[in-house]
């Protein structure tokens, strides 16, 4: 079990965790942290006030989101993206 956020985003912000990319190419090839791509989907952790919220946006859902977006915060050994929700550009069903 995971150890809760105790990190809250206020107004109209979410805490997204992001997804790495692959660290292997389809021909097998292992690539270093400096040819990764940035990633461009996550993982929900928090989300601020839902009064200020245009969506309904909740823990869990996985988003898309533009490469170079948000806050990066280091906490309890990962790193985790701070973000306005009108900064997300879809939701993944």
């Amino acid at each position: 079990m995971t150890e809760p956020i105790n990190i809250e985003p206020l107004g109209a912000r979410v805490l997204i965790l992001p997804l790495e990319g692959e660290s292997q190419t389809p021909g097998g090839l292992l690539l270093p942290e400096t040819a990764k791509e940035k990633p461009q989907q996550g993982i929900i952790e928090a989300v601020g006030n839902e009064e200020d919220m245009t969506t309904d946006l909740k823990v869990g859902d996985r988003v898309l989101f533009p490469k170079y977006t948000g806050t990066e915060i280091k906490y309890a050994g990962k790193t985790y993206l701070l973000m306005n929700e009108e900064d997300l550009l879809a939701r993944i069903k």
